[in-house]
């Protein structure tokens, strides 16, 4: 086990075999754990951890983990305050490590993709459209990559995403 930011990291197949009171805690987005989650994994977003840190409060041991483990080991001095004394662990190499160590999992493929991967989906395929549709149909459909990196620089620059906020009320992701 190896230490991040004051929280012990812990291998996939040695969680497993943790016995007591273990509570998983899955810290990516509620659609995100929707789609695949650990089982018996409970979904508590970082920031709501951060709100009221006593959610996580039915267990001795917590294992916070996310999809790769790097949005666990950014939030560890979150993760550790949550853990209010308690054993806590973040898992190493996050779900994805748990999914390829064999252990079982709670999958969904018919839920919605998160929202934000939906518009990295979207934008990457309008630039893509307007690079190729540039090159062999009009030149003028640059300006669809052009438009769409404008809304890239300006959702990064306000963190107001248009394109999220239009995807959002598609039907897909009505729950």
């Amino acid at each position: 086990m190896s230490e991040a930011k004051g929280l012990p990291r812990i291998g996939a197949n040695e969680a497993g075999k943790l016995g007591g009171e273990v509570l998983f805690v899955d810290i990516r987005s509620a659609a995100e754990y929707r789609r695949e989650h650990i089982a018996e994994a409970v979904c508590i977003p970082a920031a709501e951890l951060a709100a009221k840190p006593d959610a996580a409060a039915n267990a001795d041991t917590l294992v916070f983990y996310c999809l790769s483990g790097m949005r666990t080991a950014q939030a560890a001095a979150t993760l550790a305050a949550a853990a209010n004394g308690r054993t806590a662990y973040i898992l190493d190499g996050g779900l994805q490590a748990w999914k390829k160590a064999g252990l079982p999992t709670i999958a969904d493929r018919s839920a919605p993709l998160d929202i934000m991967r939906q518009v990295q989906i979207g934008a990457g395929s309008l630039v893509l459209l307007g690079i190729i549709g540039g090159a062999f149909l009009s030149p003028a459909l640059y300006w669809l990559s052009a438009f769409v990196g404008a809304g890239l620089l300006t959702a990064g620059m306000t963190g107001f995403c248009g394109m999220a906020k239009i995807l959002a009320r598609m039907p897909w992701n009505r729950v």
